[in-house]
């Protein structure tokens, strides 16, 4: 399951890091029903988004976007 969400992980985090975000407006774009594509949660267990207002990328997660070749306006939020 790692290998299909973790491009979703990514577009995810390198969303938030063009500029933080709205917690509503992050739970707007990114709900899932389908309990296996939990992008979000993923997102949020691995330390790569922090939940707060607004929502922000950590430096963690600006690591994740470069190792995988990422290109996002890269800025710890």
């Amino acid at each position: 399951m790692a290998a299909i969400t973790e491009p979703l992980v990514l577009d995810l985090v390198e969303w938030v890091a063009r500029q933080p975000r709205p917690y509503a407006e992050v739970m707007e774009a990114w709900r899932t029903s389908c309990p296996r594509l939990m992008v979000w949660e993923e997102a949020v267990e691995r330390g790569l988004v922090l939940r707060a207002e607004p929502v922000r990328v950590t430096p963690r997660g600006l690591l994740a976007l470069a190792e995988g070749g990422r290109a996002a306006a890269l800025r710890p939020g």
